[in-house]
């Protein structure tokens, strides 16, 4: 009998309860502080968080894997960090393990990373450095990073584990509301990345090297267009993505370049906000991992509108149309299908983990979604929206089912999900559940590849818990 699961999970639990007794002790809506209770001085902070969530899927729409699936995840972190004036000294360490997996479970790097520092950081905070009321962070080494939309560079937060980059940034905030940040990085390989390593739950340290690199600019200006629909944020960003063969490890030699406009006015109550967001996406890549393999131009393109508006109303509902459209692979000679190299996909499209079906490459999905917010401690939306290919030659999204010949149509089929979210203890101890059901189209039913195993049911419980 393996002993660790349970021992893991009795033990993230007895953390769980210590957190949920001392925030009840204290009888403020705050979470435990772990400083506090050390007696640590001002200028250090402790702050940690244990998540554990179990899965279940049914009718898996991924070939290869098994057609129903169970998986317990833990995830706990931990930042430490130092700050003398304006200097800041951090570490953060995340420990990513899951459990109940075979062979047969699509498990990876996205599920499991043992005892990874992830963050270990030298920054320094510069005020009026660029003028009266600016302020200007210089930021070094082992970092996790969201840029703009997160559409492209995130720090996954649904996943079981995240993405983390190494190297150096630089954000500028001017007083009349113009920012900009500009970083070069390489990202972390998490590792170990063979099946056998993870379902053991091995550790290896991650690296980082010249092989993959990536380095690029946002700038953003609030403000914008006036009048009705005043206090929008416009934003433009260029990222760059290189990779090469490493020992031991082949690659497609992708070298993307991505440019980005964006909008975007915020909810607000009683009133319409929206988001538009282009991307288009060029460079070049092989089309294989072998080291023969031919070389292709890449010319593909991303497109995100939504809009809604939110009702002054006790539960604070928001309705929301939203459209999504990532170009997929077609004959001729171009490589047409989008990256979203290491953005995230949960808040616009799909849960991750089991199901991972629905990602920014090769779809075109219109949604509509409505959120609720009952009180200060609940929260969950409900969304329902159509799949179709953008390149019926193409592989679905992230599904890898494919039609080369196109007879099997565009219509991947329909998807409901929803999530609630309720804090048992305020800032402190918080229940999720999230749950998905994809009926499957035409597509998904009768392409070569496709499991013939009906449609698919995601059902995710988590309890997390912060200090």
């Amino acid at each position: 009998m393996d002993w660790k699961p349970a021992v893991m999970l009795a033990l993230t639990l007895g953390w769980v309860s210590l957190a949920a007794t001392a925030a009840h002790a204290q009888a403020r809506p705050s979470p435990w502080s772990v400083s506090a209770a050390a007696g640590l001085p001002d200028d250090v902070t402790l702050s940690c968080s244990f998540r554990v969530r179990q899965e279940y899927l049914e009718g898996q729409p991924r070939p290869g894997f098994n057609e129903s699936d169970s998986l317990t995840s833990i995830r706990s972190t931990l930042l430490a960090e130092y700050r003398p004036g304006p200097w800041r000294f951090g570490v953060e360490i995340f420990d990513s393990r899951a459990y109940g997996a075979d062979r047969g479970t699509p498990i990876s790097t996205n599920e499991v990373n043992t005892f990874e520092p992830v963050q270990a950081y030298v920054g320094v905070d510069l005020k009026d450095l660029l003028g009266p009321g600016s302020k200007t962070t210089l930021q070094a080494g082992r970092l996790v990073v969201n840029l703009g939309s997160r559409r492209l560079v995130a720090a996954d937060d649904f996943r079981n584990t995240t993405n983390g980059y190494t190297g150096v940034r630089t954000d500028v905030a001017l007083a009349e509301g113009l920012k900009a940040t500009a970083l070069y990085v390489q990202p972390q390989t998490r590792r170990p990345d063979d099946l056998d390593s993870i379902l053991d739950l091995e550790g290896a340290p991650d690296r980082e090297s010249d092989d993959l690199a990536l380095w690029g600019a946002v700038i953003s200006q609030t403000g914008l267009l006036g009048g009705a629909v005043g206090g929008a944020t416009g934003e433009i960003s260029y990222i760059h993505f290189e990779e090469q063969d490493a020992p031991g490890r082949p690659t497609r030699d992708r070298s993307l370049d991505t440019v980005s406009l964006r909008l975007i006015r915020e909810p607000a109550a009683r009133a319409w906000d929206f988001e538009i967001e282009t991307m288009g996406q060029v460079g070049s890549l092989r089309t294989g991992l072998a080291a023969t393999a031919p070389s292709a131009d890449v010319l593909a393109y991303f497109v995100h509108l939504d809009s809604g508006y939110s009702f002054d109303a006790a539960w604070k509902p928001r309705l929301s149309v939203e459209f999504d459209y990532a170009s997929g692979d077609r004959p001729g000679g171009r490589f047409g299908r989008f990256d979203t190299l290491f953005g995230m996909r949960r808040a616009d499209l799909a849960p991750s983990g089991l199901y991972n079906a629905v990602g920014r490459a090769n779809v075109l999905t219109p949604a509509v979604r409505l959120e609720v917010a009952p009180t200060s401690r609940l929260d969950g939306f409900v969304a329902y929206r159509g799949l179709w290919l953008a390149s019926r030659t193409d592989s679905f999204s992230t599904t890898s089912v494919r039609d080369v010949s196109g007879g099997s149509g565009n219509f991947a089929g329909q998807q409901i999900e929803g999530r609630v979210r309720y804090w048992l203890v305020a800032d402190a101890l918080r229940l999720e559940a999230n749950g998905l059901a994809l009926f499957k189209g035409r597509f998904l039913e009768t392409a070569p590849n496709a499991p013939r195993s009906g449609d698919t049911l995601f059902l995710t419980f988590s309890l997390i818990a912060y200090f």
